[in-house]
């Protein structure tokens, strides 16, 4: 397996390398398209002939070119010219990149669940350099996206190339790269945390459809069902809905992201929706949102007056508190200032947010886990009840709201960026199902309880005995809240950790830091004694 992992990370850094000869000849910012937009042609196409070859090996040859017979089985039905071996076969030719697009075009006639989702006439309208263009799809080709199927699904392994892609994207473009990708082990966390068994999940920023992904990867390993749940989301970048379209057809999820890419605020895509569980990373403080005469009376704002007269972050908050359903919940991303800030009217609206008991939980996150912004960020966890729910199996959490503080966690990956890693993950999620008093079994249901619960290996995870730890977690009464003039801030509530006693008497301690406390004084007397000489034999003496 080790060696399989090995191969999987080589093949991925070589088509990093590749596509980096691109650099020149477009902008960064249409990079990740190009490569992104081969990448699903070549794994839709694997699948056809898969799917074709099985046809043909069941005796079945004359059904080859019947759509019926692939979209049974959730394969798109690909004609010649849309093929990745026709596509191979051209990339000595000039018109490449008409080919191509060409390609694109067919593939999503032929598709309905791709309309809007590939794009239009783009390889031809970049101009590329033919070879640099048929050095990248050499390179494609060799990745075998249906192999290895004993060890993961082909979804998986196309999906470790796009994450892969998405990272590195973020990485090396700065503040736009933020803009269609959030860190993985950011949403995981938020995963684990809502725990999206079924229902309506709704991401009203998708971009890339991290979200999503990471939505149903829960799932899967948690052995639940696809079946059980439906996607809605929208986002505002045309080419970034084209992206989450792609990420999404690529692994198999249907999803709705609205007829087109649009603005949240201006043009809804799903006014009337009302969702069991809300995952979102809304653009960090976004300004001139709306003018000052826009959206006054808007409905989502309804309890609230009018929305925040500065940056967006609390028309976020309130959009999604209005699309919640009756027991939903919504775990989402924001910068730390969200926390604290009475600008704009924010104080005001979070207080009445707070006073409503809608806060269900604040997690205050470590720095350098985005690749594009520096800024500090913690996890808003809203819900519509806290009245105990025995089919869902929590406790009776009316009048409390659950601080973390996590900003000692994560690890560092690089010399500027740092990730959650997978215990900080557990350790997090275990203390906020511990504190909504919950269970599961094997099966994914959840009944409330006053010990421990099972997870799918059928190991017992102590969830039964919730406990404030200083420094850490704290579970704070509306009260509490009020007396910090409504602050969410986490480390306001849960106190300095303890020191752990050493076992050395206070009067041992004392002598030894005594001790070396002269020594360094001594040292420091010594130092000045020769600064001064060196002034001197310099002329600068007193």
């Amino acid at each position: 397996m080790a060696k399989e992992n090995k191969k999987q990370i080589g093949f991925e850094e070589s088509l990093w390398d590749a596509a980096n000869k691109l650099r020149g000849s477009v902008e960064s910012s249409e990079y990740k398209h190009i490569v992104l937009s081969l990448i699903f042609l070549k794994f839709i196409s694997d699948k056809f002939e898969k799917q074709r070859e099985k046809l043909i090996a069941e005796g079945m040859g004359d059904y080859v070119d019947m759509v019926e017979f692939y979209a049974k089985d959730n394969v798109f039905y690909l004609p010649e010219e849309a093929r990745w071996s026709f596509i191979q076969k051209q990339t000595k030719q000039d018109d490449i990149a008409v080919k191509i697009d060409t390609a694109l075009h067919t593939v999503e006639k032929n598709n309905a669940s791709l309309k809007g989702a590939l794009p239009d006439n783009y390889f031809s309208r970049l101009g590329l350099d033919s070879s640099k263009l048929a050095a990248l799809i050499d390179t494609i080709n060799n990745i075998d996206t249906v192999a290895n199927e004993c060890h993961m699904t082909e979804e998986d392994l196309v999906g470790r190339v796009y994450e892969y892609f998405l990272g590195k994207f973020a990485a090396n473009e700065g503040k736009g790269g933020g803009e269609f990708y959030t860190p993985k082990s950011v949403v995981t966390l938020i995963a684990e945390m809502l725990e999206p068994y079924k229902g309506k999940i709704y991401d009203p920023c998708c971009g890339s459809g991290g979200m999503f992904v990471q939505s149903l990867k829960f799932i899967d390993s948690h052995k639940g069902s696809k079946k059980n749940i439906s996607i809605y989301g929208q986002e505002y970048t045309s080419t970034t809905h084209k992206l989450a379209k792609m990420n999404l057809a690529v692994r198999g999820i249907n999803g709705n992201l609205g007829d087109v890419a649009g603005d949240t605020f201006f043009k809804d895509q799903h006014p009337d929706l009302k969702a069991d569980y809300i995952l979102s990373n809304p653009p960090f403080n976004q300004k001139q949102w709306r003018a000052e005469n826009e959206l006054v009376d808007d409905p989502r704002w309804a309890g609230f007056e009018v929305p925040p007269t500065g940056n967006a972050n609390y028309a976020w908050i309130m959009h999604m508190i209005s699309k919640l359903s009756e027991n939903g919940t919504a775990g989402f991303v924001l910068a730390n200032g969200s926390m604290s800030s009475n600008t704009g009217g924010e104080g005001t609206i979070r207080q009445k947010i707070i006073e409503n008991d809608l806060v269900d939980c604040m997690i205050a996150l470590p720095g350098q886990l985005f690749y594009t912004t520096q800024i500090p960020v913690c996890l808003w966890f809203i819900t519509k009840n806290k009245k105990e729910n025995t089919e869902l199996g929590y406790r009776d959490r009316q009048g409390e709201t659950l601080f973390i503080d996590a900003r000692e966690m994560g690890t560092m990956v690089s010399r500027v960026h740092k990730e959650l890693t997978t215990d900080d993950i557990a350790e997090i999620a275990k203390t906020y199902h511990a504190w909504r008093g919950e269970k599961k079994d094997g099966d994914m249901k959840t009944t409330a309880t006053d010990g421990g619960s099972v997870d799918n290996a059928g190991a017992i995870i102590d969830q039964s005995g919730y406990q404030d730890i200083a420094g850490f977690c704290k579970s704070a009464t509306l009260e509490e809240i009020k007396a910090n003039d409504f602050v969410l801030t986490p480390g306001r509530y849960v106190g300095a950790a303890e020191l752990e006693d050493d076992g050395i008497p206070f009067e041992v301690k004392m002598k030894e830091l005594s001790h070396t406390l002269y020594n360094q004084m001594e040292q420091g007397e010594d130092l000045d004694k020769a600064i001064r000489q060196n002034l001197e034999v310099l002329g600068y003496g007193k």
